[in-house]
């Protein structure tokens, strides 16, 4: 039964972002959300509450010059991931991935990570 209530929860959150439509994120965000964005690196930045995650959401639902395309979600129990990929105005995109929690209905907790362009690290032979 959890697992349906996620399902449904994530697939209205990535509705939202495929259809920019900010208000869909009125009824999803929990008021003690906790959310991690992927900016700056390494560590993000952290969101706690509803009004500064909701803002967040509806800011870039909102934007129709970048958006967001979902590659792959797998829902267990009360917790999502969320495979993607952010497609910038200019032509270039970034990969990563959400991992969402969910209670009562609502996201409680969002932690973002993306790959990022970076130095190749050298592995040991």
């Amino acid at each position: 039964m959890q697992s349906r209530e996620t399902a449904e929860v994530i697939r209205r959150f990535n509705q939202a972002f495929e259809q920019h439509d900010p208000a869909a994120f009125e009824d999803l965000v929990a008021p003690d959300c906790v959310m991690e964005s992927i900016q700056p690196a390494p560590d993000g930045t952290r969101y706690e509450g509803y009004d500064v995650n909701l803002a967040f959401w509806q800011a870039m639902a909102a934007d129709h010059v970048n958006r967001f395309e979902v590659e792959d979600t797998f829902v267990m129990g009360d917790r999502a991931s969320i495979r993607w990929r952010f497609h910038f105005g200019d032509g270039g995109s970034v990969r990563g991935v959400s991992l969402i929690r969910v209670q009562d209905g609502r996201i409680v907790e969002a932690l973002a990570y993306a790959k990022t362009p970076g130095e190749s690290v050298p592995l040991p032979e």
